[in-house]
Formats: structure tokens, sequence, C-alpha cells
């Protein structure tokens, strides 16, 4: 819905009742799409959210670094489908052809992947992973633990294999739904060993794979900066987001990436920070920006392997290589 609103503010109308009404054929979207946005418009609960996603698509029309008062020829939507190939732009819009938007409304997650594709490949699409589940990988025992722990308390182990790698997926699914609520007796404990163990053997794996001479490509690709400039339009919980987004040309014209440090946290899950320090080349200023990911099943506990969200815990607009639309850098 905000992706669609947000585009909506791009066709010239004055508000979204209007241009609900008009249904520009600028935008191109199936009658039933349009149906959808009337009953929630109508419906009345999201209209604030609808005039704030609105409102975003509006300064893109005018700002000197988007449309400038431009009224566009083709809005697409992707429809959160998947971009092909090697790509790192999050385009949910794209406007003539040239413009791609990633709409953000009240989500500070950068990448959902996983875990072999952050740590393995190093975001690359295109390179091959290793398939599996990562806590079967890099933490075998502590996971094979909890599972003992859980199945005997749930009296599961005439259901379900005996080690959890001969689990298949319906297993996990049987499991995962047996497993919802509070942990069994005594399990907590092992799944804290098993976050902990995890964090700290992943975070000493990523850190080896970072180095002197990848550190900058590694630090374009967490910041989700890609070959081609686009726009993120949103929201967050200080108020509106309304950023250019650089390429690694302009980044590299404005900053110098002196370090790229990743470690373990206790989180009470499996989670990890990251900290970028760069050299802010027009001020003189060194700075910092920070994140975290976490890894957790995406499923239900045992569901499925776990899958890896990277976070900015630094601000967009605190971020180096996020311009806002008027055109200020911030």
């Amino acid at each position: 819905m905000t992706e669609l609103a947000t585009a909506l503010g791009m066709a010239g109308f004055a508000d979204v009742e209007t241009t609900l009404a008009e249904r520009p054929r600028t935008i191109r979207l199936a009658a039933e799409t349009w149906d959808k946005l009337d009953d929630l418009w109508s419906g009345g609960r999201q209209r604030r959210s609808f005039n704030d996603a609105f409102n975003n698509g509006r300064a893109f029309l005018v700002a000197e670094d988007g449309l400038r008062g431009r009224e566009p020829r083709l809005i697409e939507w992707t429809g959160g489908r998947k971009a092909p190939g090697d790509e790192v732009v999050p385009a949910d819009l794209r406007v003539d052809h040239v413009y791609m938007i990633s709409c953000k409304y009240l989500s500070k997650i950068l990448h959902n992947l996983s875990p072999s594709r952050l740590f393995d490949v190093g975001l690359s699409r295109e390179q091959r992973t290793t398939p599996g589940d990562w806590f079967q990988r890099v933490s075998l025992v502590e996971l094979q633990k909890l599972y003992d722990v859980c199945i005997s308390a749930l009296d599961l182990q005439s259901e379900l294999p005996a080690l959890v790698q001969d689990t298949v997926a319906a297993d996990r699914r049987f499991l995962a739904q047996a497993l919802k609520g509070p942990w069994p007796e005594d399990a907590l404990p092992c799944y804290l060993e098993l976050c902990s163990v995890t964090s700290e053997r992943t975070a000493a794996l990523w850190s080896k794979s970072i180095t002197a001479r990848n550190r900058e490509r590694w630090a374009w690709r967490l910041l989700r900066i890609g070959s081609a400039p686009y726009y993120v339009l949103g929201v967050s919980s200080s108020g509106s987001m309304r950023f250019r987004v650089a390429t690694p040309w302009d980044f590299k014209q404005r900053y110098e990436v002196r370090d790229l440090v990743v470690g373990a946290e206790a989180a009470g899950q499996t989670r990890l920070s990251w900290a970028i320090h760069y050299r802010d080349l027009v001020v003189a200023e060194d700075a910092v920006v920070c994140g975290h990911v976490e890894l957790r099943w995406g499923h239900g506990r045992f569901g499925g392997p776990p899958e890896a969200k990277v976070y900015l815990d630094t601000k967009h607009e605190d971020a180096p290589g996020y311009f806002n639309l008027e055109g200020s850098l911030r």
C-alpha cells in the first residue's frame, strides 16, 4: 500500500482521493489492484499512511534531485518481485525507465538473505553459496543439544529423527508448531548457548573475510550503494525520509573507508555488530556508521534454515552516501 501510495503522489494530482478517482494510466496497475487501494482508502484506517506516502511521492515530483516538476510518463511497481542478476538496488518503483525508488516505511532492514549469501560471498547474488542450515554448519553440537532437550520435553522421540541433520521439511514444520509459546524447561539455556556460540564463530568467519583490499566494497554492499543511483522514500520514527543514494563513484569522491569492524553481541539471540569507520574528505572529519545482523529461524523454531537480517542502526540521514532530495548532503 505505501509503495503504491508513493507512486500516486508522483502522478501530479492534488491528493490521494483525486488520484484514486482518476486512476492515471501513468501508473501501470491491474484493475483489481486499483480496487484494493480504493477499499483501503475508503476504510479510513490507513489514511495517515496513505497521506505520508503520497506526500513523499509529491516531494520526489518537485525535488531538484528528482523529477523537477515534470510529470512522469510511466511509473512501474515491482510488486515484491525479486530482481534478476547481481543487483543491489532495492527498487520498489521505477519511473520513466530511469529513476529507481526504494520505499522504506518504518523499516531499518537493509538486507534479508541467507547467512551464506552474506558471510560466504559478500552479498553477491551471482556467486555460488553453500546450501544448508547455518546453525548446523557452525554450531551443530549446540544445535543437537537444544534439539534433544526439546523433543525429550515434548515426548517426540518416536515422531522425529534422532539427529537434527536428518530432519526433513515436514519434520521441521511439525517441531516448529509444537514449540510455539515458551521454550520447554531446560531448553532456554541451550538456546542461549547456541546463539552465543553461533555469534562468536560467525563473527570470526566474517572478520577473516574482510581485508584492507575489499572493505570498501563490503561497505558499499552493506549500505546498498549500487552501481546506479536510486532514491529512498519513506518514513522513520523521526519523520520523513527522502534521499538520493550515491553510486560507488560518488562515494569515493567524498569518503574514505578506514576500517570495517564486526563482532559478536550478547543479545539473547544470534546477533553480530558491524561498524564502518570512514573519513569525510570534504569536512576532514572521521565518523562511523553502525548496524547489526540478526540470525533467526524464519518459520518458527527449527522451522527451516535461519535467515540473516541486516539492520542499519545509524539514522539514514547520517549514513555516508545518502543525499537529501533538496540537494544537501547528509
